[in-house]
């Protein structure tokens, strides 16, 4: 069975049927009549021979295409691309069923930040009363390693509320470089968790070797399609309305192979979007469904998720602001325009603008992760451990994250109430009434024994102590010390024959 999410029987939804229309009209005439910018020649032709309007920009020192697409491409795009997503796993019961039209929400991991944030807890003593005291967290930010990767999928195999992982750290060993990074990365992510992993690419050159690590690893091919391991993030769109070279001929090599890959938008509203909500509402839709119809038109059927993540620009530096309230309203909008179309949306909550855990982080993290978890996005890029707009990672603060889910989850379960019930709870009142001491405390027990009473915050100080940080990093370290199902010997011997580039230090079988 795969793993079961949550349903949000009512979504939230912030834009009237109506609204919603007019968003995707706009977004039709854009495309139509101002079209986007390609910088790749093969994406330029695929548009070209299916009718689209092309013409090559003059004058620029990139080659550059100009491109309309027309609404007839879009809507053929829509209906041929998958409304059901699903994402494999090493262990099926992992997987991730998503249906477009069903806001069942998945919480997962990411984004690939450069820096990693350490935890100490050194030991102050109070000037005032010397007999006094306390351990105060110090946060030390250094360059993400591969160790770092494996401790990461470790952890976040063990935290319940992680449906899938997105790789969250970028490896920068010295050992490391572009034809062996995906390799290593992959690899690290696989053999550290059970659940889906999903990743970007670094050079399209390892593609093929990525592909055929999980072919082997799903027991071959067929196996790898109808279990799907693994899955592909594209930042083919530069806001406004440009599609890189690289990243969309990665895109298109993707879909060409079937696999599920994101369409991923993330304009930033005052500075490559407009400020208002309607204007960076339409562009982003524009731009993702800009390339969902390139992806369908180089393979028909393959697996989408419609992505976007907005953001708001800080108004002193313009900088982004993940923290801000606007760019939680640009998700839940761009979740029901997802669902406008059938197809699972890959979003966003939980991203905060300050550099470490504290006050900040949790009141702007907590507020995304309430509302845009209510709006029914299917896969949603909720932020574990991330800080400082996604720059930056720290275990600690996912290990919090994960107590924080596991409060909204408990939230979002559906009410008991039902006849049956209200006659039951009806007799407790009346005999409770009778007594003399008119308390229910008798009828706590067993509820309690069956989980309808939520517990205590997992990481509550004693007294007057407030020690959520040291809590939590005792929680981390027990987790750390778990084991975790690696992929087995045989088979990491087989990868280790057949897969070039890899670090001999991740095969934990290499002493025996």
């Amino acid at each position: 069975m795969p793993r079961e999410g949550i349903l949000i029987e009512k979504p939230l939804e912030r834009l009237s049927c109506e609204q919603v229309q007019q968003i995707h009209d706009a977004s039709i005439e854009i495309l139509n009549n101002l079209g986007l910018l390609c910088f790749n020649k093969n994406a330029a032709k695929i548009y070209q021979g299916s009718g689209a309007a092309v013409s090559k920009v003059s004058g620029s020192n990139i080659p550059c295409w100009h491109i309309k697409i027309p609404e007839k491409l879009v809507t053929a795009a829509l209906d041929s691309a998958p409304c059901t997503v699903t994402l494999g796993a090493r262990n099926p019961d992992n997987a991730l069923v998503m249906r477009g039209d069903e806001p069942r929400v998945y919480f997962i991991t990411g984004s690939e930040t450069n820096t990693w944030l350490d935890v100490d807890f050194p030991t102050y003593v109070s000037k005032a009363d010397p007999k006094k005291e306390i351990k105060i967290p110090e946060f030390k930010p250094r360059r993400g390693t591969v160790a770092d990767l494996c401790d990461s999928a470790h952890v976040c195999e063990h935290l319940e509320t992680v449906d899938g992982y997105i790789r969250t750290v970028n490896i920068q060993d010295k050992d490391i470089n572009e034809d062996n990074k995906d390799v290593n990365k992959y690899f690290a992510c696989l053999n550290n968790t059970t659940k889906h992993v999903m990743s970007g690419l670094t050079n399209l050159k390892q593609l093929d070797d990525v592909v055929k690590m999980a072919e082997i690893i799903a027991g071959g091919r067929d196996n790898l399609k109808n279990n799907p391991l693994i899955s592909f993030i594209t930042c083919l769109v530069k806001s406004p309305l440009q599609f890189v070279d690289d990243t969309t001929e990665t895109f298109m090599e993707v879909c060409k192979r079937g696999l599920p890959i994101v369409v991923s938008s993330s304009p930033q509203a005052g500075t490559s979007a407009p400020i208002k909500e309607a204007g960076i509402l339409a562009q982003i839709n524009a731009e993702v469904l800009a390339g969902i119809t390139l992806g369908q038109l180089v393979n028909k059927g393959t697996p989408v998720l419609y992505g976007t993540v907005p953001v708001r620009a800080r108004m002193d530096t313009l900088g982004d602001s993940y923290g801000s309230v606007e760019t939680s309203q640009y998700n839940i909008d761009c979740a029901q325009m997802a669902r406008f179309y059938s197809l699972p949306n890959y979003s966003t909550s939980g991203v905060c603008d300050v550099k470490i855990p504290g006050q900040q982080s949790s009141i702007e993290r907590l507020f995304s992760d309430i509302l845009v978890t209510l709006s029914g996005p299917q896969f949603l890029h909720c932020a574990f451990g991330l800080l400082d707009c996604n720059s930056v990672f720290c275990l600690l603060q996912a290990v919090l994250d994960n107590a924080h889910f596991k409060m909204i989850k408990f939230f979002l379960k559906s009410p008991g109430i039902n006849e049956q019930e209200l006659e039951t709870v009806k007799k407790q009142i009346r005999d409770v009434v009778a007594t003399p001491q008119k308390m229910f405390i008798n009828y706590i027990r067993p509820v309690m024994r069956t989980g309808e009473i939520s517990p205590p915050y997992p990481f509550e100080g004693e007294g007057d102590s407030d020690s959520v940080f040291a809590l939590a990093n005792g929680h981390l370290q027990e987790l750390l010390a778990k084991p975790v199902e690696h992929i087995d010997r045989a088979t990491t011997a087989k990868i280790y024959r057949e897969i070039p580039g890899l670090l001999p230090r991740l095969n934990v079988y290499k002493g025996g």
